[in-house]
């Protein structure tokens, strides 16, 4: 959990800021999982997490219920600040929403909340530039020198998340029915989505897609049957993973466009900062845009809010 150096990456890193004083708490909240961390005097003292509190992704109560079970853990007390990042924060109502779901468990505390892909970029050590989730869902976010914001993909699943772990979930799915549809036998990746379901033939696969049982989460995690396929060289998978990439690559090429800069462009979240042949065709699809500065994260986003803290201080 060491912090990343804020001069690591002087071009797009602001002046140091002073150092940050008191509790506050992190809370990262995506799509499956809801992760906190408190930091005391900038130094993170607990790390914990529990379900997704992202009210686009479970209910209302069904938030409060996981935000009570993680500050149960992480505490409360005298906290200063708490500073959140989500998913599906389009709107200041969306963040008012949000804010009032956190508030009763830290009377006092003035309480942030913004799109999780602020998080990324300043957990990359940067203030300017772009950044790319790519976990359960994906979006790209990014600011200029000028304070302008610009934003590109984060529609959600249904409308969107292109190369995000969902993304890679329901695409194994649709192989697979593609493949029964033209009489075809389970291919490599068939067969371990099959297994990893539970179910003996694909056409099961669409009652099981559909189910109230399984969502979003289920489904992102079926992306590591794509990742491993393709690391054991099965064609159908490599071009998913590729195809991941470029669209991921496409979504910070938009925003760095609207921004007018050249970079630093980021990427973060689960498959972002593990998978290796993703990170490789995003590289070379910017590369091809003409955009060189590329960075994979190399700590939680989460990790980014005593940066960000401390610059709102400023």
């Amino acid at each position: 959990m060491n912090n990343l150096d804020s001069d690591k990456h002087s071009p797009s890193s602001p002046k140091a800021v002073a150092p940050l004083a008191g509790t506050v708490i992190g809370l990262d909240i995506g799509g499956t999982k809801t992760r906190g961390v408190r930091f005391e005097d900038g130094t993170p003292v607990r790390d914990e997490s529990a379900g997704s509190s992202n009210v686009q992704n479970v209910t209302r109560e069904q938030a409060k219920a996981n935000l009570a079970e993680l500050f149960a853990k992480i505490g409360g007390g005298n906290v200063a600040e708490v500073y959140a990042g989500s998913g599906g924060i389009d709107t200041d109502e969306d963040a008012q929403a949000l804010a009032d779901l956190i508030a009763p468990h830290v009377p006092g505390a003035r309480i942030t909340v913004v799109h999780d892909s602020r998080l990324l970029l300043a957990a990359g050590g940067a203030s300017t530039g772009v950044a790319v989730i790519a976990g359960t869902g994906s979006a790209a976010w990014g600011r200029n020198e000028a304070g302008e914001e610009a934003r590109a993909g984060g529609w959600g699943y249904l409308l969107g998340d292109e190369g995000s772990g969902y993304w890679l979930g329901r695409e194994a799915v649709r192989h697979s029915l593609r493949r029964m549809n033209q009489g075809l036998e389970p291919d490599v990746l068939s067969r371990a989505l099959l297994e990893s379901c539970g179910v003996d033939e694909p056409g099961k696969l669409i009652a099981l897609f559909h189910s109230p049982e399984t969502g979003r989460r289920f489904w992102a995690q079926q992306a590591r049957l794509v990742v491993e396929a393709a690391d054991s060289g099965d064609e159908t998978s490599v071009a998913l993973v590729n195809q991941a990439g470029r669209d991921l690559a496409d979504l910070a090429t938009q925003a760095v466009r609207q921004l007018g800069i050249d970079g630093p462009v980021i990427l973060g979240s689960g498959l972002g900062m593990n998978v290796v042949r993703l990170q490789e065709t995003f590289r070379e699809r910017l590369a091809e845009a003409g955009i060189a500065d590329v960075r994979i994260l190399q700590q939680d986003p989460v990790f980014g809010v005593p940066r960000l803290v401390a610059e709102q201080r400023a």
